[in-house]
């Protein structure tokens, strides 16, 4: 007879973050402890919220199989003296097998004949088994533990409450004096402590609770809600996954809602709408079906649609503040001029065995001058990415920047057009982040290119300059990425440019720098 499984551990809120990685590892630990421990089962299904990670195992039989096996010994000439007894390596072979060398018999394999028994292993209960499984919950590995009260475990939140169960019957272990049983906790303010009678009713006691324990479920019951929603309005939301996934696993019980914001933030560009509304407030944008950015959002509550419009002017209010300052910023990044912005540069640190941020910019202008003459271009095209080359770092000192710094190169595009810049410098700015992830967008143009490519040489040959080398686990500088942008952007421009040579060019560059008067150093 089988029984299903259950296994639920409570903690407080994880970070979000942390949960994919974390439920995946549960379940792929829990499959690898069953085969180990030789525990028949049917499948593993996974359960996480902020507040719990969870598995179920259905068909678990009650008892491991029983085992015949043959087990292979040392070969005959060392199991028999010169005289025929047994010696003390066949001797302790059998002992080990829990039998006795009247057991023992040879059997040949490739010529050679050697010692074997058969042995009978009794399968053990599987109840008796499941009391070990509290090691796969303190094996599990997050990106930072901690530890609470006078507890010496460092886990990734402190333990609640344990509920273990086969079948009907509580499976008992103990972690930092939490012990198992039946008991469980429902969402934090729509249920409350409850009792789970079988393993196999764990889904619906959590729904009765009002907890979508599962995740997947959450997730497509989340984005049902935003596509009613987006078809009763005639909108067009903006549902980015990464976030999608992050409201996941932020709720228990999710209800979404919507809002608005005044249009006179509508002036501020829209990638510091969005990024304000995405990734400070976990807010989905809202287009119209024409594509315009529209003065709503979207959010996701952990509760019921109870006084739903009390949370709408709540998350209002919140939104307003963080528009108003994003509204001050961009006014103020305004003010001045490009290059009153650059001078500051030179009072940030890029790297302390580098220079500043403008001896960088310094290095990366002259990197791209020779490039510009390697590739033979025309006096304009030069002349603009040197110019490019000149302010691609300017937008670093900027508030917007300062508050989002996912919107560098964006806003010094932004920026730099409001300044007077020529359109081909402007999109050079941002361009010469790209690509931005691997296998990104390469840039467009051919000056964002020439920049792009000026600036990652100047970070890889300067950082591993001065040691800063990628490690088969560690590269916290992302020159492994860099290295691949800039072989990506060669390859889609068809530049038949030796990496080598670029390479060489700007290690003599540094060599320049090492060997030059400390107080007259400059970058070339």
């Amino acid at each position: 007879m089988s029984k299903t499984v259950l296994f639920e551990l409570g903690v407080e809120e994880l970070p979000a973050r942390f949960i994919d990685d974390a439920i995946g590892q549960l379940k792929e630990k829990t499959i690898a402890w069953l085969e180990e421990n030789r525990i028949p089962y049917g499948a593993v299904k996974d359960f996480a919220t902020p507040r719990r990670l969870a598995v179920q195992i259905t068909d678990v039989a009650e008892k491991q199989p029983d085992v015949e096996e043959e087990a292979k010994g040392p070969a005959k000439k060392i199991a028999l003296d010169e005289e025929g007894n047994w010696t003390k390596a066949a001797i302790g072979f059998s002992k080990g097998q829990g039998k006795g060398v009247d057991d023992i018999y040879f059997k040949e394999i490739g010529g050679t004949e050697y010692v074997h028994v058969n042995k009978y292993i009794e399968g053990q209960e599987t109840f008796e088994l499941l009391k070990q499984f509290r090691e796969v919950f303190l094996s599990l590995s997050f990106p930072k533990n901690m530890r609470w009260g006078d507890r010496d475990l460092r886990y990734v939140r402190p333990i609640r409450w344990i509920a273990a169960l086969f079948g009907e019957e509580v499976i008992p272990f103990t972690i930092e004096n939490v012990e198992a049983g039946k008991t469980t906790f429902g969402h934090r303010f729509l249920g409350g402590k409850t009792t789970i009678p079988s393993a196999d009713q764990y889904e619906q006691i959590m729904k009765d609770q009002n907890v979508l324990a599962s995740a997947e479920e959450r997730k497509q019951e989340i984005h049902r809600q935003l596509k009613a929603l987006e078809a009763s309005k005639g909108w067009k939301l903006i549902i980015d996954e990464d976030l999608l996934n992050e409201v996941t696993h932020l709720v228990e019980y999710p209800t979404v809602f919507s809002g608005s914001f005044s249009d006179e933030f509508l002036a501020i560009p829209e990638e510091a709408l969005i990024t304000s509304m995405k990734e400070h407030q976990r807010y989905f944008p809202v287009r119209s079906k024409e594509g315009t950015l529209l003065s709503y959002f979207v959010g996701v509550r952990n509760g019921n649609e109870k006084h739903i419009e009390n949370v709408a002017r709540g998350n209002e209010k919140v939104l307003k503040a963080r528009l108003k300052d994003a509204q001050f910023f961009y006014e103020e990044d305004q003010k001045g001029s490009i290059d009153q912005k650059m001078e500051k540069l030179s009072r940030m640190v890029y790297q302390e065995e580098l220079g500043t941020l403008a001896d960088k910019v310094q290095r990366i202008v002259a990197i791209t001058k020779k490039l510009s003459e390697w590739l033979d271009l025309d006096e304009t095209t030069g002349k603009h990415a040197v110019r490019a080359a000149e302010i691609s770092k300017f937008d670093l000192v900027t508030q917007m920047v300062d508050e989002f710094t996912e919107l560098q190169g964006v806003m010094g595009e932004k920026y730099a057009r409001i300044f007077g810049e020529p359109e081909e410098v402007a999109v050079a700015i941002n361009e010469h982040y790209m690509p931005r992830q691997a296998n990104g967008e390469v840039p467009a143009s051919v000056i964002g290119s020439i920049v792009s490519i000026a600036d990652k040489l100047d970070t890889i040959v300067g950082s591993i300059s001065i040691g800063i080398i990628p490690t088969g686990s560690q590269d916290p500088y992302g020159l492994r990425r860099q290295a691949l942008g800039i072989l990506q952007t060669l390859n889609e421009r068809k530049w038949n440019v030796p990496v080598e040579n670029l390479i060489d060019l700007v290690h003599q560059f540094y060599i320049e720098l090492s060997t030059a008067d400390p107080h007259e150093r400059r970058s070339p």
